[in-house]
């Protein structure tokens, strides 16, 4: 045999390590192929937590407001208008009386009322001030019926059934709101009570949506108010708002002013005078920087010079 020539052992030996060679070569790019496979990616959790807490503040801001907004537009359909003055004749429970106004009393004189809150009749001569204010005791019930002459709703409650939650929502629709005050009444056979003149609204619920149905109709309503645009301001020396002439709990006795005003003679300047004209007690007069704030027509002469 030729010395070149292979034999068939070493042919099957070349054969099985070109064979191995080959097989190291695939599994090598097997590997290198899974080397470069993306890796898996990662969950943008604070991303996810931050659109997590926006959504929830939208939901519960839109879960606070949109009652508010539905309210308001509830409440404006009470708007009075030249074709409806009396827009509270639409509403459940309202009870109307009439009254006769511009029948005034003075301390310590009282009236025999016929209603509990009384919403009408005699009264003292000096108004309650109601500027939004919230009273944290009763107050003398004559000085209230006067705030009501001049287009004021009246909240009262009976301070053995309403706290809490119930009286910071009834104070919300009160607090420094115009022609609004608001002030326990010991023994009230009801729990809430609205009052505008010759108009009274007894209820359970501080949450009841005639409350800003109510207040809507007959706040300032000039169809309604035998003194429209009234003075709401603190008389000075006459009902300080911090220190208030105190509510008396006693019936009244036989000498107190009938309801009706028999034997009083109706204040001219209220009756028949200029409409919206704030009437103070006798001998009293605005000081100088609330003249200064009335219109021209309303504000009161100056007194003739000392000859």
């Amino acid at each position: 045999m030729a010395s070149g020539s292979e034999s068939p052992g070493n042919k099957t030996g070349a054969k099985s390590a070109k064979a191995i060679k080959a097989a190291t070569k695939k599994k090598k790019g097997a590997g290198a192929k899974g080397k470069g496979l993306p890796k898996s990616r990662e969950i943008p959790w604070m991303l996810i937590g931050a659109v997590t807490v926006i959504v929830a503040l939208v939901g519960l801001l839109a879960w606070n407001l949109i009652p508010k907004y539905q309210e308001k537009a509830d409440a404006d359909k009470y708007a009075p208008s030249e074709t409806n003055k009396d827009p509270s004749t639409a509403i459940d429970g309202v009870k109307v009386e009439p009254y006769k106004a511009g029948l005034h009393i003075t301390a310590p004189q009282r009236v025999a009322y016929n209603q509990t809150p009384p919403f009408g009749g005699p009264h003292d001569n000096a108004w309650a001030t109601c500027t939004g204010v919230v009273y944290p005791n009763a107050i003398r019930t004559e000085n209230a019926v006067h705030s009501l002459e001049h287009g004021t709703v009246w909240i009262t409650y009976n301070p053995d059934e309403v706290s809490g939650d119930a009286l910071d929502e009834l104070a919300s629709r009160v607090d420094n709101k115009p022609y609004m005050m608001m002030s326990p009444y010991p023994g009230q056979d009801s729990p809430i009570s609205l009052q505008a003149w010759g108009h009274q609204l007894k209820l359970d619920n501080a949450d009841d949506r005639r409350i800003p149905q109510f207040i809507a109709a007959l706040r300032a309503n000039s169809y309604n108010a035998p003194e429209p645009n009234g003075s709401c301001a603190t008389i000075p020396d006459a009902f300080d708002p911090d220190n208030p002439p105190p509510f008396d709990p006693s019936p009244p006795g036989p000498d107190a002013v009938p309801f009706d005003g028999a034997g009083l003679t109706p204040d001219a300047t209220e009756t028949g005078g200029q409409p919206g004209l704030p009437q103070l007690p006798p001998g009293m007069e605005l000081p100088p920087e609330l003249q200064n704030q009335l219109p021209p027509e309303l504000q009161q002469p100056a007194p003739a010079p000392a000859p």
